[in-house]
């Protein structure tokens, strides 16, 4: 199975500006996910979809495949983000899979890209996830009027011990096989296999706080 490696960057980003070509941890946001993608030994190529001459660049400079620039409309705020996935392998042929690499998490590391490819052994998608830091049992909307409406419709648990361990996808690992997502259309269906990422690893740099925390954890890293 000939797999590609996808890393979608573009220019824009209301939380960071111009995050994925920000320097952080000594080197640009998005030649951490390059550099982790190279040293996979499931992945047969990496490429960047990107809308940005510089993030093509950063990508060049790392000996990464820049095939085409990515169409405007591919690349705006509400641009759903399987949509530049689609249009990446509509124009990349040759892999049977290929495993979507957000730059946004850092942290992620080349045994993360393996583990959930071999994973992928026993099913055609797997995808990263972490644990939830609370129950969605505790969790709360707040209405126009100020107060709280509980999320859970069901039984309110008060002790952790009581609600089973519930998680949520940390953006870091998408892996699938190219003729599933083709036909379904979706990274995730009913029978998705879940990769465990710790939280550590698992930070998806959405604001400067996100940025912080990265920053201070590949410190600590490299």
């Amino acid at each position: 199975m000939r797999i590609v490696a996808i890393v979608p960057a573009r220019a824009g980003s209301k939380g960071v500006p111009k995050k994925n070509s920000r320097i952080i941890g000594g080197q640009p946001l998005i030649s951490w996910t390059i550099l982790a993608a190279q040293r996979a030994q499931n992945v047969d190529e990496v490429i960047v979809t990107t809308d940005d001459e510089d993030i093509a660049k950063i990508a060049r400079g790392l000996g990464v495949n820049v095939p085409f620039m990515r169409p405007a409309h591919l690349a705006q705020d509400d641009t759903p983000g399987i949509e530049p996935v689609m249009h990446a392998l509509s124009v990349t042929k040759g892999f049977d899979a290929a495993v979507l690499l957000q730059p946004t998490s850092p942290l992620r590391t080349t045994a993360d890209i393996d583990a959930a490819i071999e994973l992928a052994q026993v099913g055609r998608s797997v995808v990263s996830v972490c644990e939830t830091r609370e129950p969605i049992q505790w969790a709360f909307e707040i209405k126009q009027n100020g107060s709280l409406e509980r999320v859970w419709s069901g039984e309110l648990a008060t002790r952790r011990q009581e609600v089973p361990t519930t998680y949520t996808l940390n953006g870091a690992v998408y892996f699938f096989e190219i003729p599933w997502l083709l036909t379904g259309g979706t990274l995730i269906d009913q029978d998705t296999l879940a990769y465990v990422m710790p939280p550590e690893r698992s930070i998806d740099i959405d604001s400067d706080y996100d940025w912080l925390v990265a920053e201070f954890l590949l410190s600590r890293s490299v």
